[in-house]
C-alpha cells in the first residue's frame, strides 16, 4: 500500500525540476551572503533553467497534467501517455501548442503522413517490405 492516499504529482519532471531549482536557490543564497551580484544572477539563471527542464520533461511525458491521475499511474516512474496530445487546462501544454481548453485528457495526437509526390514509390516498396509475411 502507498504511503499516501492522494496523487500528489510525484513525477520525474517534478523531482528533477525541484532538484535544479534547489541548487539555484543555494547559489542565490550564497550570493546574498557574500554580496556577490554574479552569484545571485547565476542562481536566478539556474532557476530559469529548472523551469525549462521541467517543462521539457512534462511535454515528453514525465510530468502530469492538472487533476488526479488513475491509481495505477501514481508511481513517479510511470510515463504519461496523454502528454503528446496535450492535457486539458494545462498552461504548459497550451504554451507548447498542444491541447487547449477544448481537448480531453487521454486523447491521442492527430498525426498525418506527408503527401506522396508524383512518381514516388510507396515507403513499404522503398524498404522492400512484404506485407504478406
Amino acid at each position: 500500500m502507498s504511503a499516501h492516499q492522494y496523487d500528489h504529482g510525484h513525477t520525474v519532471a517534478g523531482w528533477v525540476g525541484f532538484g535544479i531549482a534547489s541548487v539555484g536557490a543555494g547559489v542565490v543564497g550564497a550570493g546574498v551572503c557574500t554580496v556577490s551580484g554574479p552569484l545571485i544572477a547565476g542562481g536566478v539563471g539556474i532557476g530559469v533553467v529548472s523551469l525549462f527542464v521541467t517543462w521539457a520533461l512534462h511535454l515528453s511525458g514525465w510530468g502530469k497534467g492538472p487533476g488526479a491521475r488513475p491509481r495505477p499511474e501514481w508511481d513517479w516512474r510511470v510515463r504519461d501517455t496523454a502528454a503528446p496530445g496535450g492535457h486539458a487546462d494545462c498552461l504548459g501544454c497550451r504554451l507548447a501548442g498542444r491541447g487547449g481548453s477544448g481537448s480531453r485528457p487521454g486523447r491521442t495526437p492527430r498525426l498525418s503522413m506527408p503527401a506522396q509526390r508524383e512518381g514516388e514509390r510507396e515507403p513499404a516498396a522503398v524498404l522492400e517490405a512484404d506485407s504478406a509475411r
